[in-house]
């Protein structure tokens, strides 16, 4: 991936915000897709710069910022309440207005949090611990913001885990089939609708109250979670851009979609697709030993498993829709990426769905065994 510089015109947005110190660097920080990242230096007459994160909004995808930021905002805000001064989160670093983002002279979005000191991140689960971390610090951040005042959050991107809202835009990609490569990938359409009740099962447990709609992070991946230098356990949840209401259910899910599966999302080789079953079972203990475990019902336990099986088709679907579509939405390496990555969802489905028994089993041990 190519580093994006700081632009030109950035000691203007620099002024923008309540910084300390005379600006010494910028550089492009991280690995990640969406917005523009920069770790900048800041001289403030000590042996050490200090040091903040800048971020350009990616306003393509995150249509409407300031409800977006105000998310942002109320959730940090509440999370260091919760961790006290000792605690190391995600804070903002307000605009000279009091505000938690600004807008440069040439229409970009930008926002600035404190560098967190002596901590990283992975961007892939590589052992047990980092499983386990990245589960129970998910866990505590969803218990945590389940008193989050002010009302409902904002939905920064609508229908973003609503499985049926996908599988209509599936269908609608295929129906219009607009670059022709629907009767290339038949196996994979027939999946698609084989699958099809799946989109309704965790909509349905909601409509009927069974589960409850919750503040959740809608993007657990390991990377989100940063782990302490020395001790490698987690010290806070970060990339909040897709902090909105939604289930729990999801967050696991996601979670157990990418921590607990034994191969890359575009492996050519769908095969080397399978879920790592003990993976799985960490990933249960350290979540239900957060917080949360005192907050899920009898209910939202029992569809843990179920919940990583949803996540890995519904992002079956839309690798799929993108194919179908031309690839407009994803980033791609060659032609077919998209298609790899759908084949390797559907086989993560597969996988989940042969092992269940043996899920289940395990979910039943954790619901006997103490928080």
């Amino acid at each position: 991936m190519s580093e994006t510089p700081a632009p030109p015109h950035f000691p203007a947005v620099l002024d923008l915000f309540a910084l300390e110190g005379r600006f010494i660097s910028a550089a492009h920080y991280g690995s990640g897709h969406i917005n523009d990242t920069f770790v900048v230096l800041q001289d403030v007459g000590a042996a050490q710069p200090r040091r903040y994160i800048a971020q350009r909004i990616n306003d393509r995808i995150f249509k409407d910022v300031p409800a977006l930021m105000d998310n942002i905002r109320r959730v940090t805000t509440h999370l260091t309440a919760k961790a006290g001064p000792a605690g190391r989160q995600l804070t903002l670093v307000p605009t000279r207005d009091g505000e938690a983002c600004a807008r440069d002279a040439h229409g970009g979005w930008w926002r600035f949090y404190d560098f967190i000191k002596d901590a990283h991140t992975v961007d892939r689960v590589t052992n047990e611990a980092q499983a386990r971390e990245a589960a129970r610090a998910f866990g505590d951040f969803q218990a945590q913001l389940a008193d989050l005042p002010g009302g409902r959050l904002h939905e920064t991107i609508p229908n973003f885990h609503h499985t049926r809202s996908r599988f209509e835009n599936f269908r609608r990609a295929l129906q219009a089939d607009v670059v022709g490569r629907a009767a290339d990938v038949q196996p994979e359409i027939d999946y698609a609708f084989s699958r099809e009740a799946d989109a309704d099962v965790l909509l349905n447990l909601l409509a009927k109250g069974d589960v409850s709609e919750r503040v959740t992070h809608n993007d657990t991946k390991i990377n989100n979670v940063m782990l302490d230098d020395a001790t490698r356990s987690a010290v806070a949840v970060i990339d909040l851009d897709t902090v909105m209401p939604g289930l729990p259910l999801y967050d696991f899910g996601e979670m157990m979609r990418t921590s607990a599966s034994t191969t890359l999302e575009d492996d050519p080789a769908a095969a080397n697709m399978r879920l790592d079953l003990r993976l799985f079972e960490v990933l249960v203990e350290g979540y239900l030993s957060s917080a949360v475990g005192t907050v899920l019902n009898t209910t939202e336990r029992a569809h843990l498993g179920f919940a990583g099986q949803l996540m890995a088709y519904e992002n079956g679907l839309r690798f799929l829709t993108d194919y179908l579509q031309g690839d407009t939405y994803y980033k791609i390496k060659h032609p077919r990426h998209n298609l790899d990555r759908t084949r390797t969802q559907f086989a993560l489905v597969r996988s989940i769905i042969a092992q269940t028994p043996a899920m289940n089993r395990i979910l039943e041990k954790s619901n006997h065994a103490p928080n």
